[in-house]
């Protein structure tokens, strides 16, 4: 019998210590001990469990599980020495001996540096107006270091004592959203003090800096996309405003666990709609956030209802938005956007993925089944589900 694979442990083992942190700050702010910082509990001390860490080092992430259950273990020793008298100190010495032979982790690899706001949560929900908002921010404040495509070769990067990070690095972009928004509020310094970018905090509300962290997601797929052919990280399908027909409008997002979407960037007569499929949901985005005038039987008619939504899914795909009409995607059932198709790409196949799992596939079609490419695709989207961990944590 073999062992489980790391996945299904470290998956487990993460999630294990993200609740755990997140209890104890719950905690500390319910009794008082700490208090409120843009809006949300703040993390009361300098130090974090580095999740991160153990996602690249399975040797630390063992020591970790395998103290944890030790730790465990003789806390139920204890607890039966005192319900069972005669063999108190025998149980009692079971417990003391887990913990002795228990391969304790070293807290200089256990923990990293924490900000204040490390566990914050964006309150966006990575919705289309919140990039909109983000882009324009980004291109007041950001753009002259960091570059209109975000590799950190704007104009004034060759001035400066360090250049800017790109956004194109996957390191970057699993770095905890909470730690990212304290980063653009606070600033940042070398080891010696000297400033590296400056504050924003006087500059951006909370609800300004929410939107840039947004806009960098995008900003990370569309120039990862165009330069890499795939995305540094893993993109959500943005949320927005859904008009289908004469239904009440809803949101995309309540489409997110119930199947998958395709999204057709549209820009043409109404006999052109896409034929509605089985297989997915399909939302047209439209130059001016409108439905169509008419549509006909068996065409898609449901339209994300945004004026921003044009620019933005331009901004994903990494393309001009005069450029965008019939530019494709797909998002699974978990809305993770996963495949992308240009105008005039020839059908669909894996070469089409932007975003894979980087595990195993759990699950392939039988060979002798004949598929079409965009079935196949499909398949292999489901069985291979997407494991996101940004700030060392699973989202």
């Amino acid at each position: 019998m073999s062992a489980p694979p790391p996945q299904a442990w470290l998956n487990a083992l993460l999630r294990l210590v993200q609740e755990a942190q997140l209890a104890l700050l719950q905690l500390w702010h319910t009794l008082g001990w700490s208090g409120d910082l843009h809006g949300q509990p703040a993390w009361p001390w300098s130090q974090r469990i580095a999740g991160e860490t153990l996602l690249i080092d399975l040797g630390l992430a063992r020591q970790l599980g395998l103290t944890l259950l030790a730790v465990a273990l003789a806390l139920a020793c204890v607890a039966v020495a005192l319900c069972w008298r005669k063999r108190r100190m025998a149980w009692l010495g079971i417990g003391a001996l887990a913990l002795v032979v228990a391969p304790w982790p070293s807290p200089a690899l256990l923990v990293t540096p924490a900000a204040p706001t490390s566990f914050h949560q964006s309150p966006t929900r990575f919705a289309v107006d919140a990039i909109a908002t983000g882009a324009q921010v980004y291109a007041r404040h950001c753009v002259a270091c960091h570059g209109d495509d975000g590799r950190g070769e704007g104009p004034r990067a060759a001035t400066l004592s360090r250049w800017p990070p790109t956004f194109l690095s996957p390191l970057l972009g699993r770095r905890a959203e909470g730690e990212l928004f304290w980063l653009i509020m606070a600033g940042m310094r070398d080891r010696d003090g000297h400033p590296t970018m400056p504050a924003f905090g006087t500059q951006l509300d909370d609800a300004q800096a929410w939107a840039v962290i947004d806009y960098l997601k995008a900003l990370s797929a569309g120039t990862g996309g165009a330069t890499q052919g795939n995305w540094p990280v893993p993109l959500r399908l943005p949320d927005v405003t859904v008009r289908c027909g004469g239904a009440a409008p809803r949101t995309l997002d309540d489409w997110r666990g119930h199947q998958r979407v395709r999204v057709v960037a549209f820009d043409g007569a109404p006999a052109a709609l896409p034929f509605e499929d089985p297989r997915f949901l399909t939302l047209l985005v439209t130059p001016d956030g409108r439905p169509p005038a008419t549509v006909p039987d068996f065409r898609a008619g449901c339209v994300a209802a945004s004026l921003q939504a044009w620019p933005v899914f331009a901004r994903i795909a990494g393309t001009d938005p005069a450029r965008l009409p019939g530019t494709t995607w797909l998002a699974d059932r978990d809305g993770w956007l996963r495949a992308q198709a240009a105008p005039g790409d020839n059908g669909w196949s894996d070469a089409s993925l932007v975003c894979t799992a980087g595990q195993p596939t759990l699950a392939r079609p039988d060979a002798r089944l004949p598929l079409d490419g965009l079935t196949a695709l499909l398949l292999r989207i489901d069985a291979e589900p997407v494991r996101f961990v940004q700030g060392g944590f699973i989202h």
